[in-house]
């Protein structure tokens, strides 16, 4: 072989390395700038409680990850190279918590390492200017309403009774927008996930303190409600649970809860961030409105306060499991309620029937009445 072949071929291979190595640079961006790392503000972080609890790197990611998906990108170049297991966290936090990313895909691309994250979408971006002015709209309504009331506590309750009154419970892990606010506001039709993502939009757009949770019920179910701030107080919220999906029907047994008694059914997954502790009690449903039981008799009363005032509904909060039971024997399974109404409402209306919604898990009794 010769020196001249030699020195070519030795060229040759050189260039050739040097083509595919340059290929491969640009491809995994290993000489790309980082962009600068940018923050929400301060007011924007206190309406993202679980962004709080990331570190600056990962709020950096966060916010990289926001803004791109905000402007529908494809590919979005992130302040630091990250494993794949904080990506999945942070891609996870940004699908669950900002409500208004109904359009994003709950499934993602990952790698070991990423410094550019891929964005997988429902359907094709073209679709999504008519769909986004129609969920800003609905959004706008259910916004003007809440935003009416005259505290946090009624506000919250507003958005509750709101979201009820407008969608349908669904069953589907994620058959297109089931799980997202979008099916809740706009279609009507959610899953449990949906439901929080609409509560938790809602109420982050009207000032309240707000964050979805993902955990199990107590029967190994996986679920999704949510944590708000009413006062200086953290309440536990579980908007599907309250939906009966019955006209007229809303509950408020899952409405501003402790952990005390939400825990019972409720346990959080904390793998992404830390949910919050929940045990106020000044505005708790139950307390609030005086219909919580330490007593039989305290359950008598709340009965024949509400039914001098004619209402229609009445509910009941019992403090414990015996004197929830002592009450249901009693008056439900023998009947003295009935003695009580017509005493207590004194207004010989005639015949009166009665429907007994019982939740003893939540140690709740409502009794619907009908003249």
């Amino acid at each position: 072989m010769s020196k001249k072949f030699t020195i070519i071929l030795f060229v040759s291979v050189c260039m050739m390395f040097l083509i595919v190595g340059t290929k491969f640079v640009r491809e995994v961006g290993i000489l790309h700038k980082y962009p600068k790392p940018e923050y929400f503000s301060a007011e924007e972080e206190q309406c993202r409680p679980a962004y709080s609890q990331l570190n600056d790197k990962e709020k950096a990611v966060y916010h990289a990850l926001w803004a791109g998906i905000r402007n529908r990108e494809d590919k979005i170049q992130l302040p630091y190279e990250i494993d794949g297991e904080t990506y999945t966290k942070l891609y996870c936090l940004v699908e669950k918590q900002e409500g208004d990313f109904f359009y994003i895909d709950s499934t993602y691309y990952t790698a070991r390492k990423l410094r550019e994250a891929r964005i997988a979408y429902r359907e094709d971006k073209s679709v999504y200017d008519e769909k986004i002015r129609s969920f800003n709209s609905v959004k706008s309504a259910v916004i003007s309403r809440a935003s009416g009331a005259n505290d946090d506590y009624n506000k919250a309750m507003r958005i509750h009774d709101s979201i009820v009154n407008r969608c349908k419970y669904v069953t589907g892990e994620d058959e297109l927008y089931t799980s997202t606010a979008y099916g809740c506001l706009v279609e009507g039709e959610a899953n449990c996930e949906g439901y929080a993502k609409a509560f938790n939009l809602i109420a982050t757009e009207c000032g309240l303190r707000c964050v979805l949770v993902t955990g199990t019920t107590d029967t190994g179910e996986n679920h999704a409600w949510n944590q708000v701030m009413i006062g200086d107080e953290w309440y536990n919220m579980d908007v599907t649970w309250d939906d009966s999906d019955i006209a007229g029907d809303t509950r408020r047994e899952y409405f501003l809860c402790n952990d005390e008694s939400f825990g019972a059914t409720h346990t959080a997954d904390d793998s992404y961030f830390k949910s919050f502790e929940c045990k106020g009690a000044s505005n708790a449903y139950y307390k609030r409105n005086d219909i919580l039981a330490d007593t039989v008799e305290k359950a008598e009363e709340i009965v024949r306060r509400a039914a001098a005032q004619k209402a229609p509904e009445i509910e009941i909060k019992f403090a414990n499991i015996k004197v929830y039971r002592d009450f249901k024997r009693d008056y439900i399974d023998n009947s003295y309620i009935f003695e009580v109404l017509i005493d207590a409402a004194d207004d010989g209306d005639g015949p009166m029937s009665m429907q007994v919604r019982d939740n003893e898990k939540e140690l709740c009794i409502t009794l619907l009445l009908y003249k």
